[in-house]
Order: structure tokens, then sequence, then C-alpha cells
């Protein structure tokens, strides 16, 4: 009976979280970049025996379409339980964004970033409700170039993503601080290397090279799901806040998730890169 909005809902991971989540009897909502992808995956979702399936449109790259979506959510979902950040993407190569933005930072960290504090005002109304946002492995790998967070000077794919799935978890720490007196959790997860189309549109050389040969030890898109249904609906999870997942367990994130002072500092250029002076807590 609970409203799950998951975003990038119209395929892999994010449509197998909200099949999952449907299944135990949530109202999903999903959100994509294509309407008649998003209505087939609805239409499957409910065949499934989901329901109730709403479905937003909008190009979460551009600002503009984030807080559009975000009216459009406000206006047609009167709760919102869980929200689970899923979409993202992976560029090997340099795109900029309507907003002048490296793509992969925008897509992967500002998107969440923004839609998340657009909603906070309905999730503690809600509340008790759970951000959950989909990290990965590669966290670990992660830095944020403070210095060149665009990647402007020099770019590479893979430290572009790499950054983008760090930033998503020190995003949570400082997200489950900051609303530590209120009822909302915010966690973070690895959902694992899946069969989906992650990367298809720029790929990389290794990417091309060596994912048709890695195919069939990949997880299917439901046990890559998860993790993300496990730390949007486990009961005993009800409280649990400012944690990273993987496996359906609390792991450990890089040591450098763990800045609070980096934290401190994504947080204030995010504000200022999506033009927010402070997220809002009230509607």
């Amino acid at each position: 009976g609970r409203t799950v909005l998951v975003t990038g809902g119209t395929g892999g991971i994010g449509k197998a979280t909200a099949l999952g989540l449907a299944a135990m009897g949530a109202h999903l909502a999903i959100t994509g970049r294509d309407r008649g992808r998003a209505e087939d995956a609805a239409r499957e979702i409910r065949a499934a025996g989901g329901g109730q399936v709403d479905v937003f449109v909008a190009d979460l790259s551009a600002q503009s379409g984030v807080r559009r979506m975000a009216d459009e959510v406000l206006q047609r979902l009167s709760r919102i339980d869980v929200l689970v950040n899923n979409a993202g993407g992976y560029w090997n190569t340099r795109h900029v964004t309507a907003d002048g933005l490296e793509r992969t930072f925008a897509v992967n960290h500002l998107a969440p970033f923004l839609l998340t504090s657009l909603l906070l005002g309905r999730l503690q109304r809600s509340a008790p409700a759970r951000v959950v946002t989909v990290s990965s492995n590669v966290q670990v790998m992660g830095r944020i170039d403070f210095d060149d967070l665009q990647g402007e000077r020099s770019y590479s794919g893979a430290r572009a993503y790499n950054q983008s799935k760090l930033a998503n978890v020190l995003f949570t720490y400082e997200l489950a601080s900051r609303l530590q007196a209120t009822s909302v959790t915010a966690n973070a997860l690895h959902p694992g290397v899946a069969r989906t189309s992650f990367g298809a549109e720029d790929p990389g050389r290794a990417q091309r090279l060596f994912t048709p040969f890695m195919r069939p030890f990949m997880k299917s898109p439901a046990q890559g799901a998860a993790t993300s249904v496990h730390v949007a609906s486990a009961p005993d999870l009800e409280q649990v806040t400012g944690r990273y997942f993987a496996s359906s367990k609390p792991r450990k994130s890089a040591k450098r998730s763990y800045d609070e002072a980096a934290a401190a500092r994504l947080w204030q250029v995010s504000a200022g890169l999506t033009g927010l002076a402070a997220p809002a807590t009230t509607e």
C-alpha cells in the first residue's frame, strides 16, 4: 500500500525494482525519458499484479526537466513513502547538458540531489519514509575533484562515473545527517553487475570488448534489483539510515565516503549548481 517513486524505471534494474516492489503490493510511480517505453513498462508492471502505476516523463540531464517532473509528482502523488534514485548513465566521451554541465555528473549526482531536495517536504509529510540511492562498488575508485568537477581539463568516462558514484554515497551520508531529527532515512547501495543495456549509448573500448564475454556471468535485472527492493522495503530497516548496502547487507563504503568535510563541500557546490540556496524541508 505504500507509494514508491523509482527513477529510470523503464528498463534494466529500475524496471526490475519497480516489478519487485509492485509484487509486494506497493503503488508504483516510474520515471523515464521516453513516454512510449515508460507506458510499456507501466503496462508490464500492471500485468504482473502491480495495480495502479503512475508514469512521469522527463530528461533528468536537464534541471528544468527535473523541476517540471517534481512539480508534476507533487501534484499527482499525495504521498511518497519511498524515493528510489535509480536513474544513471555512463558516457565514454564528454557530453555537455542543456545547463552546460558534464553529463555524467549532472545525471548521476545532480539530478538525484535536486529531485530529492524538491520532494523532501512530501517525504517528510509521508514519514516514516525512505530515500534509496543506487551507487556502485566503483565508488571505492572514485575521487571528488573539486578543481575539475566537470572534467573540463581532463576527461575520462570511467573517472567521471567513479566520481559520480562516490558522490552518491557522500550525498546519502550528508542527507542522513541532515534528516536525523526526522523519520526519513537515506541509504545507498551497490546493485551488482546485471545484464542490462547500461552504458550502451556511448560505451568505452573495454565495455565493447568484454561485455559480450561477461554477459553469461552477470546477474539478471531481477537479481541486480534485489538490494534496491530490500533497502526500500525491509521492515527492520525503517530506522536504519546513513548506510551503504551490497547483496542486501550493510557494508563499509570507500574511506573517502566518510569524509564529512568533503560531503558538506559537495552539498554546497551541488546546491549552487542546481540553484538551491538550501534544500526545502517543508512544502
